[in-house]
């Protein structure tokens, strides 16, 4: 079966030879007669297999629809049936309860919805589990979908039935809403959708309405005569955006739709005033001796679907919608006609148990396609329409003769001219355009035209995979195979093993064809031949001058390809590929980089760095250092030393201690600001050495910490303040050195220049007596600012001194506060409670023997009642152990019970009533009265010290 043509058509001429009978000259027209009667048939048909025969063996077919990609096929119980063009069954949707009345696909091909008798809608999803279904409780005739209904979130579509509404219905914010359309002219018998144009059909006649304005555009009367639609539907069909075909009972009308949009340049929509415009032409019409069970397109023409009824049975044909029983019902007829009703080709269709349908009982249904291409008598490839072509048995495919059926019928007159250039073409599938293309090929390659024969391989070969090989082997031994290897195919049809062996062997062994070999092995899948063949054939050429760079890059792919990872680093390395450290990571060639340290620094130093340090123990640093030692002069192997070095210092500073004296100059060389911390950090170079290249590049601040840590701080000394003049270092120096005979070389060093004098008195502070360099700078020395830097010394002493005294002052206060605060808090009583009498306390909070709140500068202890001890109380002198009474014991070692303390006179005791006051607890000494708390809480006193006092 020819493959199934998408959506574009382009719009086609089936009536060429008439329309040339105008222009053409009269000696023309003897020629063109000649050629009607050789006319081609337009069409073939085909029944439709797959599942089909199980699938209508126990129940019948009631409408299909076809998409881009597929069928949906409605059965009398109630299923909707998704079927490929073979016929083969996809999807099975169990949508209804009774017969399915209409279907119809998005353009997408992704929804499909289905009306029934069950007065149902539902709307299926056919690749996700999405399904919707929407009750009206009347039977639905007519479903359309939303042309976007896959792309937008609306999800509108207009459905319709023997209610006589027009639904249509969208998704909102709240869910989906019926708004009715039209109502109150009969049932809806039919509703297409196209672009924002929506036609239905009812008993009145024919409606058009826009969505995108939401206004209704025309109305077309039903034609007068015309069988009632429950025996004879009308059929609605888009021929494009603007053309609407309409089918009803024994008319054909064609309306061109104009709405107040049209499309610009860019492909959106502009509004026009309704104003300036007609909205509805009827640009053909014509009435036919048949009935209409079917119209669709056919390039400028018509396909109907004829049904024929007999003179004397017209009458009873359309008198009851009842299917005929006798069996003389004649079979349906497929015809196509111009729009001025010229009839160009008429089949009849064998259908399956034809004697016993009615008109209704069939349906026609297209491919979706735009427009039509005719040029030369036939279809343009991917446009031609197929038509199926609906019974409850049977479904039929109708379509246009491919290019198959014709060069086999050119080839039947004997124009194999013509038959040829089909092929050139690429038309032809089938053993006969085998034939014709050997032939072509045979023709070619004896004119010695091989690139034009390799060229036209894909075209006439197709998917014959011994014929590709055929043609291989014979350009193998015409040594022309390089000319045919772009061209051959890899899948559909696959060639054996050995004809894509030899081809790549071929292209190996010449040097021009060496790029040809690597894009041919990177382009072609792997799986399809083996790569040791070719590795073999290309391995001798290694070190000769045949090697090229392109034939190395296609060794390394064959190794890959083969498993021989290790090898195809290698080479890859040599060829300085980006993506090798890729390479290594993907199959763990960690291993494999020891001898392409160069390589891989000159392709990417800090990812090579990075990889060597971290296969440090796989790759020594001794023999990173001997390979970049030894790279020859084409990089910039020191550099790359310094940058491996560095890094490995970083990591572990032992690690390539043994090149510290060599890193010590590439610092100099690359890197002169991280010298000093190098230098500061490492034990494992030379001091000499490393001084005499500080010494050569000049580096100072290098040289004064050598110097240092040779011993020659004065030596260094003397470089900080003559070279660098930098004072502040050289306090910090000699600060650091702590030697007192350096701070006499550095006031020495700075006397005789009278800026380092002052600088001298600013940095000293905090280490040297300031006096003691006043002292020793000559009389008569002109020192810059000397006046503001003396005034600023004495202030800044000023400061600290003050500072240090005011410090003191805080400090002997607190000690002499804490002192007083705990020498207070250690003669505090202490107040010692029983559990059980504080549990008490907490729900009686009516007396106040109860309720004392301990204040906080007291401690509070909770003992038991078994308390063991020869205590007693100095006011009852009843022990302590036999009460299960609170204690309060002071810090004069006198103890008493809380009841016989509050019940004492001595106790002072609030005189109003109200809350009972908190207590502090003291010692009766006289001394302490001036202590009470100033917020006048009363204070219980030791008895027996307080009477001794007074």
């Amino acid at each position: 079966m020819a493959p199934i043509p998408s959506e574009n058509g382009v719009e086609g001429d089936d009536e060429r030879e008439e329309e040339e009978e105008e222009d053409e000259e009269e000696d023309e027209e003897e020629e063109e007669e000649e050629e009607e009667e050789e006319e081609e048939p337009r069409l073939k048909y085909q029944r439709l297999g797959g599942s089909i025969p199980s699938l209508l063996a126990s129940d019948g077919a009631s409408c299909i629809a076809v998409a881009e990609r597929m069928i949906a096929l409605g059965t009398h119980g109630g299923i909707v049936h998704i079927l490929d063009f073979l016929g083969n069954q996809v999807k099975e949707f169990t949508a209804h309860t009774a017969a399915v009345n209409d279907l119809s696909f998005d353009t997408e091909g992704e929804y499909v919805g289905s009306c029934s008798d069950d007065g149902s809608v539902v709307i299926n999803s056919l690749f996700t589990d999405e399904k919707m279904k929407f009750e009206y409780h009347r039977p639905m005739k007519a479903i359309a979908l939303d042309p976007d209904y896959a792309k937008k979130a609306s999800k509108r579509f207009v459905a319709g039935g023997l209610a006589g509404h027009l639904y249509f219905n969208s998704k909102k914010w709240l869910g989906f809403r019926d708004q009715v359309l039209h109502s109150g002219e009969g049932p809806i018998h039919t509703v297409k959708w196209r672009t924002n144009l929506i036609a239905w059909a009812n008993d009145a006649g024919v409606k058009v309405y826009d969505a995108a304005n939401d206004q209704r555009i025309t109305f077309i009367e039903r034609p007068r005569g015309s069988p009632r639609p429950e025996l004879l539907l009308p059929h609605l069909v888009w021929q494009d955006d603007s053309l609407l075909v309409i089918g009803w009972g024994t008319s054909v009308k064609i309306a061109s739709i104009r709405t107040n949009q049209q499309r610009a340049t860019n492909g959106t929509y502009k509004n026009i005033p309704l104003s300036s415009m007609n909205q509805v032409d009827i640009v053909a019409s014509f009435q036919t001796s048949y009935y209409i069970s079917g119209i669709a397109p056919f390039g400028d023409s018509l396909v109907v679907l004829a049904y024929i009824a007999g003179d004397e049975d017209k009458e009873k044909e359309f008198s009851s919608s009842v299917p005929s029983r006798q069996g003389n019902a004649q079979r349906p007829e497929v015809r196509i006609v111009s729009w001025n009703n010229d009839e160009l080709s008429t089949d009849a269709l064998p259908v399956l148990g034809f004697e016993h349908y009615r008109a209704k009982d069939y349906s026609l249904a297209h491919a979706p396609f735009s427009g039509s291409s005719y040029a030369g008598g036939q279809w343009a490839e991917g446009d031609e329409p197929l038509y199926y072509i609906v019974s409850p048995k049977d479904v039929v495919i109708a379509k246009p003769r491919d290019a198959e059926d014709h060069i086999a019928w050119l080839l039947e007159h004997g124009w194999h001219e013509k038959a040829l250039a089909a092929v050139e073409a690429g038309q032809g599938r089938s053993e006969l355009l085998d034939e014709v293309g050997s032939r072509y090929l045979d023709h070619l390659i004896v004119e010695r035209k091989y690139a034009e024969a390799a060229s036209l391989c894909p075209k006439l070969l197709r998917g014959s995979a011994s014929a590709w090989e055929r043609w291989v082997f014979h350009f193998a031994h015409l040594r022309q195979l390089p000319v045919l290897v772009p061209y051959m195919p890899t899948e559909n049809p696959r060639l054996r093993d050995t004809a894509y062996e030899v081809a790549l062997v071929a292209l190996a062994t010449n040097p021009s064809f060496h790029k040809d070999l690597l894009q041919t092995v990177k382009s072609w899948p792997s799986v399809i031949y083996s790569a040791l063949p070719v590795i073999s054939a290309i391995e001798p050429q290694l070190n000769t001058s045949s090697m090229t760079d392109a034939l190395k890059e296609a060794l390394a792919e064959l190794y890959v390809i083969d498993g021989q990872y290790e090898k195809a680093f290698s080479l890859y390395a040599d060829l300085l590929k980006p993506d090798i450290f890729d390479f290594i990571e993907k199959h763990n060639l960690h291993e494999s980089i020891r001898e392409k340290v160069v390589q891989l620094m000159m392709l990417d130093c800090k990812r090579a760095v990075s990889l060597l340090i971290q296969n440090k123990d796989l790759i020594t640093p001794s023999e990173v250092v001997t390979q970049l030692l030894s790279a020859s002069k084409k990089c910039d192997s020191r550099y790359f030393l310094h940058l491996y070095l560095h890094s490995l210092f970083e990591v572990n500073p032992h690690a390539g201690r043994d090149y510290h004296d060599m890193q010590v100059e590439l610092y100099a060389d690359y890197d002169p600001k991280m010298l000093l911390p190098f230098l500061r950090s490492s034990q494992h170079y030379r001091l000499e050495k490393a001084y005499e290249i500080c010494m050569r590049r000049d580096l100072l601040r290098e040289q004064v910490f050598i110097l240092g840590r040779m011993g020659n701080t004065k030596q260094a000394l003397a470089v900080l303040i003559n070279q660098l003049g930098d004072i502040e270092e050289a306090v910090e120096f000699v600060t650091m050195q702590h030697d007192d005979e350096l701070w006499e070389e550095l006031i020495k060093e700075c006397l005789h220049k009278p800026e380092m004098i002052g600088m001298l008195l600013e940095h000293t502070v905090g280490n040297l007596d300031p006096l003691y360099i006043v002292n020793m700078v000559p009389n008569g020395l002109d020192i810059p600012r000397l006046r503001d830097r003396l005034v600023k010394i004495i202030t800044d002493y000023r400061t600290e001194t003050s500072l240090r005294h005011g410090c003191n002052d805080i400090l002997k206060a607190d000690a002499v506060n804490l002192l007083v605060k705990y020498y207070k808090e250690s003669r505090h009583g202490i107040y010692l409670s029983n559990e059980e009498e504080e549990a008490r306390a907490k729900r009686n909070d009516t007396g106040a023997s109860q309720v004392i709140e301990k204040s906080l500068s007291m401690k509070t202890m909770e003992v038991k009642s078994k308390t063991r001890g020869g205590g007693r109380c100095c006011i009852c002198f009843d022990p302590f152990s036999i009460q299960s009474v609170s204690v309060v014991v002071f810090f004069c070692c006198h103890a008493y019970h809380m009841n016989c303390l509050m019940d004492s006179s001595y106790t002072s005791a609030p005189t109003s009533r109200g809350p009972v006051p908190e207590y502090e607890y003291d010692n009766g000494d006289i001394d302490d009265e001036d202590d009470d708390n100033e917020s006048g809480t009363p204070r219980m006193r030791c008895i027996l010290c307080t009477t001794a006092a007074s």
